[in-house]
């Protein structure tokens, strides 16, 4: 009896690593971001709000923050 029972539990298990892999192989990709540089900013990127106020006026872009060693402003969006 017990042949079956631990073949039914390892099949189980098995399922559980491949779903989590699944699911973390989506969650990966639901976090991709497109950045690019903000064509609109002008100036100095130093509060990552200012940014995002910008950015978001563009159209289709989500959000922004300042970064870069010339504080410039990018503009996301998901991909």
């Amino acid at each position: 009896m017990e042949g079956p029972s631990r073949s039914i539990s390892a099949l189980v298990l098995l399922m559980l690593v491949l779903l989590t892999i699944e699911i973390e192989t989506m969650a990966e990709e639901e976090h991709r971001i497109y950045e690019s540089k903000s064509s609109e900013y002008r100036g100095v990127c130093l509060l990552d709000a200012n940014c995002d106020n910008i950015c978001k006026a563009e159209p289709i872009l989500t959000g922004g923050h300042c970064h870069g060693f010339f504080h410039n402003c990018y503009c996301t969006k998901p991909c």
